[in-house]
Parts: C-alpha cells; sequence; structure tokens
C-alpha cells in the first residue's frame, strides 16, 4: 500500500498507508489529519484541502495536471499559492506516488 507523508507547519509528519485509489486529502479525513479540512467533501470547491507538495522527479511525472477548477480555487487558498500549491482532494493516490510528501499550510481558512 502506497504511503502519503503529511508534513505539519512545526516540522512533525504523519505517515499513513493510502489504498490505491484514495485521494490524500480523504485518506487525511478518515484520519482525522489536523490542517486539512476538505469542507466540499473533495469536489474542489472550497480550498480548504489546499498542501504544498514535495514533488520528487519521481513523482512529479505522476501527478495528475491542475484543471481549470483547482486552478481557480487555488486562487482562493487562507495561505498564499505557490507553485508546489495543490488541492489534495484532486490527487489520487496510486503505487507510482509511493512515498509522496505533502506540506500541510499554516490554516486552512
Amino acid at each position: 500500500m502506497p504511503k502519503v507523508a503529511y508534513v505539519h507547519p512545526d516540522g512533525s509528519r504523519d505517515v499513513l498507508d493510502v489504498s490505491e485509489g484514495t485521494s490524500v486529502m480523504q485518506a487525511a479525513v478518515a484520519r482525522g489529519i489536523d490542517g486539512i479540512t476538505g469542507e466540499c467533501g473533495g469536489s474542489a470547491m472550497c480550498a480548504t484541502c489546499h498542501v504544498y507538495v514535495d514533488a520528487e522527479p519521481s513523482h512529479a511525472q505522476h501527478l495528475p495536471p491542475v484543471g481549470a477548477d483547482e486552478d481557480e480555487m487555488l486562487d482562493c487558498t487562507a495561505c498564499p499559492r505557490a507553485p508546489d500549491s495543490r488541492l489534495s482532494c484532486q490527487l489520487v493516490v496510486t503505487a507510482a506516488l509511493d512515498g509522496l510528501v505533502v506540506r500541510l499550510p499554516g490554516h486552512q481558512r
């Protein structure tokens, strides 16, 4: 099962085993990871699952491109948008993303 690391603003991290086909947001919400709210349930409509992706070259090629809805919502995040910003609801875990690291922003609202 692929592992995803969630790095908190204080540097602590939670590493979860995530079933393939589950979004990074769904896994975090199901396991009570502080820092990801996912108010819209994964519809790319709220920006409360904003993360910064530490995309190693091996992971970057396996991430889906940013869609129009995600791009628009990334302009509405509580913490500043950066080149590595993504909505974690749009990142579906696959075996190729094993070891993915996402950094949580200081706040989501």
